[in-house]
């Protein structure tokens, strides 16, 4: 059997947790920040979860995760 193509892109921005779900950083973080509110930064520099419709494509785009 060929080997699957790991999306180089989706790599850089998801991880895998321990329960199988997958993390993600928050957009919106790279520059005009003296505009936006401090607790809309500080909620912005954590992390999340990918949802649930999104799942299945992220599982395709990483195989070996």
């Amino acid at each position: 059997m060929p080997k699957l193509k790991t999306h180089s892109g989706a790599s850089k921005r998801f991880t895998k947790t321990g329960t199988g779900k997958f993390k993600r950083g928050h957009s919106k973080m790279r520059h005009i920040l003296t505009s936006k509110a401090t607790s809309t930064k500080r909620k912005l520099g954590g992390s999340a979860l990918v949802s649930d419709a999104d799942h299945y494509n992220v599982s395709r785009m990483l195989p070996y995760a």
